[in-house]
């Protein structure tokens, strides 16, 4: 096997822990020289990434080295969250990563971006964008990517998989609390109404009744998904994408979303729930399988920060499925603050959600 993950942990943040990974995949995968990496390096990292960049590319033998620091990072192996940690995955044989050539609308593109170097016309670019923001819950922090060896002064890295085909899917995996309803009245970025109710009525009345009881509402769980094309089918299909509420403003009666919506558009109440979320991430494996078509090679995984293993109870249940239903599959990613993927024919940025692409080598 010519692609294989490694990932080295300490007390400090030494450039010894870039080698360290890359020397143990590069092991693996029985390489003396690679002809990519991809590294994801924890926090401690970010202030000055160069010198483990530098070191990665002498335990790979090769000056392609790709990835971006995280809140979190992971392989198959295991995750890290509060320790200085790298995660390397290298790549030989047939299988590279290379920078962009060509603006080709169907070409898979690894897509990584900093919190503050996204924005739509890069996002909807030509080219399927699936990837993940490199930034922690809040998008602060000294957050950096690199293409190349060397830090991207644009904060964005785009590069594409050459000698593997891919399939790329996303498991938002909500609960649905509602059909789609059309919104009739908005102001900035607050609802104001759904259809001929004021907003708030609408979420108060499709909340569960143990949600109801509650002293305050618990804002950070509830959400509303925004739907593209038909309405009838949009939520089984996986057609929205998630606004986070961010106030219920009883004067008004109006809810305040992340996100400025316009009436005409449709949205559907939601609440995140471990169950619901690893009930759709089981369905996201098996859509994703069927469209690669045969069995993975290698996998590549950007879940949301919120989405890791704190969301559940200290198990990163969605790397357990991928493991589960792959066992041994490389694996290899980091928890975000934002996850990219195309959708409905564009890219989008979504919150709360899993991004995965699975591979197989060229033959």
């Amino acid at each position: 096997m010519s692609i294989a993950t490694a990932l080295a942990t300490g007390r400090t943040a030494r450039e010894d822990l870039a080698y360290e990974a890359v020397a143990g995949a590069m092991v693996r995968a029985g390489l003396a020289h690679a002809n990519s990496v991809l590294l994801f390096l924890t926090p401690e990292f970010a202030p000055d990434p160069q010198p483990a960049l530098r070191a990665a590319s002498r335990a790979a033998n090769c000056t392609q080295v790709v990835g971006c620091s995280a809140a979190g990072i992971f392989t198959e192996q295991e995750w890290v969250l509060d320790a200085p940690a790298a995660a390397a995955m290298v790549f030989g044989g047939r299988v590279s990563l290379m920078p962009r050539h060509g603006e080709a609308p169907d070409e898979l593109i690894l897509a990584l971006a900093a919190p503050n170097a996204i924005n739509i016309s890069w996002l909807r670019a030509p080219g399927r964008r699936f990837g993940g923001v490199s930034g922690d819950a809040t998008g602060q922090g000294p957050f950096k990517v690199w293409c190349g060896g060397r830090v991207a002064v644009n904060g964005r890295c785009e590069t594409v998989l050459r000698g593997a085909r891919g399939a790329v899917g996303v498991s938002q995996g909500v609960r649905p609390l509602s059909p789609p309803l059309e919104i009739t009245q908005v102001s900035g970025y607050d609802v104001i109404s759904l259809g001929s109710q004021p907003s708030l009525n609408s979420l108060a009345r499709e909340l569960p009744l143990e949600v109801r009881e509650l002293d305050r509402l618990p804002l950070h769980l509830i959400l509303a998904g925004v739907i593209f094309g038909d309405p009838d089918t949009a939520i089984q299909e996986g057609r929205y994408r998630l606004a986070p509420v961010i106030a219920a403003n009883s004067d008004d009666r109006s809810v305040t979303l992340s996100a400025r919506l316009t009436p005409g558009e449709r949205l559907f109440w939601a609440l995140r729930q471990p169950l619901a979320a690893e009930r759709d991430m089981r369905l996201t494996l098996e859509r994703v399988r069927q469209e690669l078509s045969s069995e993975p090679d290698f996998g590549l995984f950007f879940p949301c920060m919120g989405r890791g293993p704190y969301f559940y109870g200290g198990i990163d249940r969605d790397l357990e499925l991928i493991k589960g239903r792959f066992p041994g599959l490389p694996l290899i990613g980091f928890y975000g603050n934002g996850e990219i993927a195309p959708l409905d024919g564009r890219n989008e940025l979504f919150q709360y959600s899993g991004v995965l692409g699975l591979f197989c080598i060229d033959v």
